[in-house]
């Protein structure tokens, strides 16, 4: 039998062929000159095909040149295009954190975040990459002390979505070593897209509800 094209409108990842949840795909567009683009919002006209969030599908996708056959058309996928997506991902969650701070939905500073997470107050923890030992560890302590006092199941989630080289450059002024999100929209977004980046990467730096195990 020929293999069976996949329904682009119901969310199949054309590198899988799982179905997902927006949040857990990227949607590609065809551009009017023929590349391949990322369509974070989902909000670009014409016909779209989903891949799953992560960068290694991405890249298979470009590889195998799948997207020519998802979108039935003669389109150009740039072999940088899992590069370009890393990128926007990490502007749209600096974006995110921006807008948080003027919302007074995310504090930084060691104690201005344990306050926060012992007093209920935060969702989520966010380090810098290079945020040194000592002061994760004591973090940590703050999370497992409120766990139990909340008695929760497990510590709020704690989270290192950015390379120790990008906060400054995302950043800039509101470059931070420890942060901590407070509940509210754009907290929420936060918290999300943190998730989104952390997932496309595949790395090991989360915590908490956010991962497998717990410290």
């Amino acid at each position: 039998m020929p293999r069976r094209e996949p329904d682009l409108n119901d969310r199949t990842c054309i590198v899988t062929r799982n179905k997902g949840e927006a949040d857990e795909l990227i949607r590609f567009v065809a551009a009017p000159d023929g590349t391949v683009v990322p369509d974070l919002k989902r909000e670009l006209p014409g016909r779209g095909c989903w891949v799953t969030a992560e960068r290694s599908a991405v890249d298979k996708a470009v590889a195998k040149g799948m997207f020519a056959r998802a979108l039935k058309d003669k389109v150009s996928a740039d072999e940088n295009l899992g590069v370009l997506v890393d990128t926007l991902l990490a502007r749209q969650l600096a974006g995110m954190i921006n807008m948080a701070m003027k919302a007074g939905e995310f504090v930084t500073g060691s104690a201005k975040v344990d306050l926060a997470i012992r007093s209920g107050a935060a969702i989520a923890v966010f380090h810098a990459a290079d945020a040194a030992a000592d002061g994760v560890r004591k973090l940590d302590q703050a999370r497992t002390a409120y766990m139990h006092m909340a008695e929760e199941e497990e510590p709020i989630p704690a989270l290192r979505p950015f390379g120790a080289d990008e906060i400054g450059t995302l950043l800039h002024e509101n470059a931070f070593k420890h942060a901590a999100v407070l509940a509210g929209k754009a907290g929420e977004g936060v918290v999300k897209r943190a998730m989104i980046l952390q997932r496309y990467r595949s790395q090991s730096g989360t915590e908490g509800k956010a991962a497998m195990t717990n410290k």
